[in-house]
C-alpha cells in the first residue's frame, strides 16, 4: 500500500543521512519534499500541514543541527510524527466485547468490504478470544447479502453462527430478532452487518441511526476502502456526524493505492484505526499498530509482525517432526519444500520483504534481478519433479538427474543448482541452530516480539526447529543469491 510513499521518503532520507552535517536550509528543503510526497500519496492537506509544522518545530532545533548524526535525528522525528498522526503508540485498538451479548455494528458504503470484514472479525474472536459469535445481515437490498454472510459463518468454524433468514423483514425487525436470538442462544458477541449504498444518502443514514438506537452497540465500526483515498476520508467524516462510531477498519491495505487514507483517517475523525484488511481470506486481518505502520512506511520493517505471522503459520506437529530430524542432523528437500510453502502462506517474497528492515532496497534488488514471487513456485515445481529418494537424499542428484528435473519442472539446470545450493546452506544453518549461539539469536527475536521461551518451545524453536520459512530470523541462506543474481 505504501510502496510509492516509502520510495519517495527513502530517497529523501538517503540524501539526508548521507551528509555529515545539516544546515537549517537542508532540513527545510527535505521537509518541502516530504510535504510533496505526502500530498502525492493522497494525504489530506490539513493533515499534511499540521504534520510538517510539528516536525519542523523539532527538526530545525539546535539539538538536531549540531547532533552527531543529524540525518538520523530527522528520520526519528519524522517517524515519531507519523506515529502521532496515526493515533500514537498507546491508541486503544481492542474491541469492547466483554458484556455478553456484546453488539458490534458494522457500517460503511456498499463494496467497502463490510460483510467480509464481519466474517474476519468473527473468526478472530472465536479462535483467539474463544467467543461464541452470532452474525446477522441487515442488508435486505443487495442480492444474496444474507446468504453470503451465512456462508462466511460456516467457514469460521463451530463457534460462529448466522441468524436464520426470514424474507420480508425490515432491518430494524431483523436487529430486534438477532438481539433476542443472541440472548437466548448464550452468544458472547452479535455482529449486525448493515446495508450500504454506492454513496451516502439520507435514507441510509436514517436506517443506520435507527438500528444503532435499537441495538445500543458497544462498538460501531466504520469499514472503509483505503483505495478510495480522500473519498474514504470524507465518508468517515459524514458517517461520524450521524453515528456513534467507535473505530475504523481500513480494507484493501494490500492494494497498490497511495495510502493517504490510512494516514488521514485518524487525524480527520479522531477515531482509532482498529484493524487493517489485507486480503480476501478470512485470516487476512491485522490489528492496527501505529508504530509498526510508521516503521514500514519508513522502510524500517516490522519484525514483530513477521514473527507473529511465523507463529500463526507454524504447524506444531510438523515442527516437532522437523525438530526430531534436526537432532539427527537431517534436513532434506521435503523439509525445504515445507519451508517454501510456509513462506508463500506468509505473503511470499514481497510480503516478507515488506516486514524486513531495508525493505525498499531489498525490493529494488528483486526488481533489478527480475525476481518476483514466482521464484517460490518454480522452486516448488523443481522439488516436485524429484523422486522421493532424491528428495530424501540430494546427493543422488548427478548431472543427468538435474537435467531431467529441469525439463520436468519447466526450469533450467542453473535454477536447479541454485535450489540445491540453497538447501545445502539451509541444512548447515539448521545444524548450527542447535548451538548456543543459534538459540541466543532466536531468543533475541522472541523478546522483540514479546514471546516467551515457552512460546518458542511451542513453535519448535526450543528444539532447534527455527521459524518457518525464516531460518531462525532471516530469509533462508542462499535466498540472497536468488535475489541478487539475474535469472538465466
Amino acid at each position: 500500500m505504501f510502496d510509492a510513499l516509502s520510495e519517495r521518503l527513502g530517497g529523501i532520507f538517503d540524501n539526508l543521512t548521507g551528509r555529515g552535517a545539516l544546515s537549517e536550509k537542508d532540513v527545510s528543503e527535505a521537509l518541502r519534499e516530504i510535504r510533496v510526497a505526502l500530498l502525492e500519496a493522497d494525504v489530506a492537506l490539513p493533515v499534511v500541514k499540521d504534520f510538517i509544522d510539528k516536525v519542523k518545530a523539532r527538526a530545525v532545533g539546535e539539538e538536531v543541527i549540531r547532533s552527531v548524526k543529524p540525518g538520523q535525528q530527522v528520520v526519528k522525528i519524522v517517524y515519531d510524527g507519523l506515529v502521532d498522526m496515526l493515533g500514537g503508540e498507546d491508541a486503544d485498538t481492542s474491541l469492547r466485547v466483554d458484556s455478553p451479548p456484546a453488539v458490534v455494528m458494522m457500517a460503511g458504503l456498499q463494496g467497502s468490504g463490510k460483510t467480509t470484514t464481519t466474517g474476519k472479525l468473527a473468526k478472530r474472536l472465536s479462535e483467539k478470544g474463544r467467543k461464541k459469535v452470532l452474525l446477522a445481515s441487515l442488508d435486505v437490498r443487495r442480492p444474496a447479502a444474507m446468504e453470503q454472510l451465512a456462508i462466511l459463518a460456516d467457514q469460521c468454524g463451530p463457534n460462529v453462527s448466522s441468524l436464520p433468514i426470514i424474507q420480508g423483514q425490515s432491518p430494524a425487525d431483523i436487529a430486534r430478532r438477532a438481539m433476542t436470538a443472541a440472548k437466548i442462544g448464550g452468544y458472547d458477541v452479535l455482529f449486525l452487518d448493515t446495508a450500504g449504498r454506492t454513496s451516502i444518502d439520507e435514507q441510509m443514514m436514517i436506517e443506520a441511526a435507527e438500528i444503532a438506537s435499537i441495538a445500543q452497540p458497544q462498538e460501531t465500526l466504520l469499514v472503509a476502502d483505503a483505495l478510495t483515498g480522500q473519498d474514504a476520508v470524507e465518508t468517515a467524516r459524514r458517517f461520524h456526524e450521524r453515528l456513534p462510531l467507535t473505530g475504523l477498519v481500513l480494507t484493501r491495505m494490500d492494494g497498490d493505492g497511495r495510502g493517504g487514507a490510512a494516514l488521514s483517517m485518524r487525524a480527520v475523525t479522531g477515531l482509532p484505526i482498529k484493524f487493517l484488511g489485507v486480503g480476501e481470506k478470512l485470516d487476512g486481518l491485522d490489528t492496527f499498530d501505529a508504530k509498526r505502520v510508521a516503521g514500514r512506511i519508513l522502510g524500517q520493517g516490522d519484525i514483530v509482525s513477521l514473527v507473529e505471522k511465523a507463529a500463526e503459520q507454524m504447524d506444531v506437529e510438523k515442527a516437532e517432526r522437523m525438530a526430531a530430524k534436526l537432532k539427527k542432523g537431517e534436513f532434506d528437500l521435503d523439509d525445504l519444500a515445507d519451508q517454501l510453502k510456509q513462506m508463500q502462506q506468509m505473503g511470499g517474497l514481497g510480503g516478507l520483504m515488506g516486514m524486513l528492515p531495508g525493505a525498499r532496497k531489498a525490493k529494488q534488488a528483486m526488481e533489478a534481478a527480475n525476481m518476483d514471487d514466482g521464484v517460490l513456485k518454480r522452486q516448488g515445481a523443481i522439488i516436485s519433479s524429484m523422486t522421493k529418494a532424491e528428495r530424501r537424499k540430494p546427493a543422488l542428484l548427478n548431472a543427468s538427474r538435474r537435467k531431467r528435473i529441469a525439463a520436468g519442472s519447466g526450469t533450467s539446470v542453473q535454477e536447479v543448482n541454485k535450489l540445491l545450493k540453497m538447501h545445502q546452506q539451509m541444512a548447515g544453518m539448521m545444524k548450527k541452530m542447535r548451538t548456543k549461539g543459534g538459540m541466543k539469536n532466536m531468543m533475541g527475536m522472541a523478546q522483540a516480539a514479546g514471546l516467551s521461551p515457552a512460546d518458542l518451545a511451542k513453535m519448535g524453536g526450543a528444539a532447534g526447529g527455527g521459524l518457518p520459512g525464516l531460518g531462525g530470523g532471516s530469509l533462508p541462506p542462499g535466498m540472497g543469491d536468488l535475489l541478487g543474481g539475474k535469472k538465466k
